[in-house]
């Protein structure tokens, strides 16, 4: 009895000592975590614990499978903290279907983002045959595509074969009489599966298209004979259609090329883009008319060499979506201003983001807007003219139509500029090194835009995604003209992450 006293004394000690030990490893872990990132909570741990709890209870659960074939042109999909799928023993054989399987925790994603490079995880050529995969970035970092939610953390990534530009989410499909209302389902997009759109950096010669909710990859297209891509696409407001930037690899033009989502993303048609060098291009509301930003740059495919930048003639156009009908062309007014990126407002203003190819003591402005029927385009104004800040580069820019918001950025100049589009005024600027992305700010908890929670999300280089809240928003304009207090932003600490994103983000 005595002995067996002992055996539950022992028993309990190792108990206690076993939970002080974690306590005080939670504790020492939290108080570190606490200087990275304020808001973490220690009730996180008890999420976490319950995540791998459902994650263990649903390993042998096939969820997402992908063809050894996939996975040779370089492929790799990794669980929601980073962790290698494994090969089932059973199918890594014979016959070319060798399978591997992920499970997803289910939480719903509300960004989509490119990334530079992230921690390389297995090399599946090197490791089923001992082979290199020359497709891959082999220098021990991967390019991806990661899924994020609505609390800036990672749902998925998907590692891609080469480095990947812009991100395009799928609309919603609506009938002709829902398009004008569509705007009102977006605030649920995140509880929905559409296609993501993965555009190559320009000049590429493929794009991908990935399920929203798993990053699985659907389908890989390649581009026509004697056409590369560059860099961007758009769908049309119901979803059928997708739109991608060309180039003629023969006579420099550039083009739009049309792709039939219904037809596994088969091309169907192509017209001019009426310019150089097409980046950017987008929908207009009126969900008849595409808006193509021609950057007037010719690029050599091998290179990336720029041919053309004394001559270059950079251009907005309106084209009919059905026809290719050129129904408007606007040039800036330096032939140096690529006109390269493209953001719109619900009311049919088109913000553009300028890239200055000219010399560096020339101070002009970076941010454009226009309507249709306008004669030229409207500068936004910065303070003192001090363009300069950004280095003559603008990288995203982001428009928050309910709140007339704007946001742009620059990785060179390392910093992000937030806009009032009712006054065209400068609210803020802040200091990001490396940032690119820009994108909506969604409700942490509904994963929804809402007029509590107004501002932007700004992803970097650096793995940061970080919340540029406006706070201070009012509903009626003070008698100078101003709708907001001066220092209106405040920056919450960023969330962290073990990899660079790269120059777009979208939300869903």
């Amino acid at each position: 009895m005595v002995d067996e006293y002992k055996k539950y004394d022992t028993l309990l000690g190792t108990i206690s000592a076993t939970v002080s030990a974690t306590a005080m490893l939670v504790g020492v872990h939290h108080y570190y975590r606490k200087q990275r990132q304020p808001d973490a909570e220690l009730k996180d741990y008890l999420v976490g614990l319950g995540a791998q709890a459902r994650l263990l209870s649903t390993t042998n659960i096939p969820r997402l499978q992908y063809t050894f074939q996939q996975a040779k042109k370089g492929y790799q999909h990794y669980d929601v903290d980073g962790c290698e799928m494994q090969m089932s023993q059973n199918d890594r054989s014979t016959d070319l279907l060798a399978r591997h399987t992920k499970t997803i925790i289910s939480r719903p994603v509300c960004w989509v983002s490119g990334v530079a490079s992230m921690p390389k995880k297995i090399n599946f050529d090197r490791h089923y045959n001992g082979t290199v995969n020359q497709n891959n970035n082999d220098s021990g970092m991967d390019f991806g595509v990661v899924g994020i939610d609505a609390d800036r953390q990672i749902v998925w990534q998907t590692t891609m074969p080469e480095r990947v530009h812009d991100i395009v989410v799928q609309p919603f499909s609506h009938s002709a009489d829902e398009l004008v209302n569509a705007s009102d389902s977006h605030n649920d997009s995140c509880n929905h599966e559409r296609d993501v759109v993965v555009m190559g950096r320009r000049p590429s010669e493929q794009f991908w298209v990935l399920d929203t909710a798993t990053g699985q990859v659907k389908t890989t297209i390649t581009a026509s004979e004697n056409r590369h891509f560059y860099g961007h696409a758009c769908y049309s407001l119901d979803g059928s259609l997708l739109y991608v930037t060309e180039n003629d690899t023969v006579s420099l033009n550039g083009k739009v090329g049309i792709y039939d989502v219904s037809s596994a993303y088969k091309k169907i048609a192509e017209f001019d883009s009426h310019g150089i060098g097409p980046h950017e291009l987008i929908m207009h509301p009126d969900a008849e008319t595409l808006i193509v930003a021609n950057g007037g740059i010719k690029t050599e495919q091998a290179s990336r060499e720029e041919l053309n930048l004394d001559t270059m003639r950079p251009s907005l156009v309106y084209l009919n979506r059905h026809t290719g009908q050129l129904l408007e062309q606007i040039t800036p007014e330096h032939n140096q201003m690529s006109v390269r990126h493209l953001a719109m407002h619900d009311d049919g203003t088109v913000v553009i983001g300028v890239q200055f190819q000219g010399e560096k003591h020339i101070n002009v402005p970076l941010v454009l807007t226009h309507k249709r029927g306008d004669a030229e385009f409207a500068p936004l104004t910065m303070p003192n003219n001090q363009w300069q800040r950004f280095h003559q580069y603008i990288a995203s820019v982001a428009v928050d139509s309910e709140h007339d918001l704007l946001c742009v950025t620059t990785p060179i100049g390392g910093c992000a500029a937030v806009y009032d589009l009712n006054t065209r005024k400068l609210i803020d600027g802040v200091d990001l090194p490396d940032c690119a992305g820009a994108s909506v700010l969604l409700d942490k908890v509904s994963g929804k835009s809402t007029s509590d929670k107004v501002g932007f999300i700004v992803s970097d280089g650096q793995g940061q995604l970080t919340a540029l809240e406006v706070k201070a928003l009012s509903h009626a304009e003070s008698s100078d003209g101003e709708s907001f207090d001066k220092n209106s932003i405040v920056l919450p600490n960023s969330k962290g992450h073990a990899m660079s994103f790269d120059n777009h983000l979208q939300t869903l």
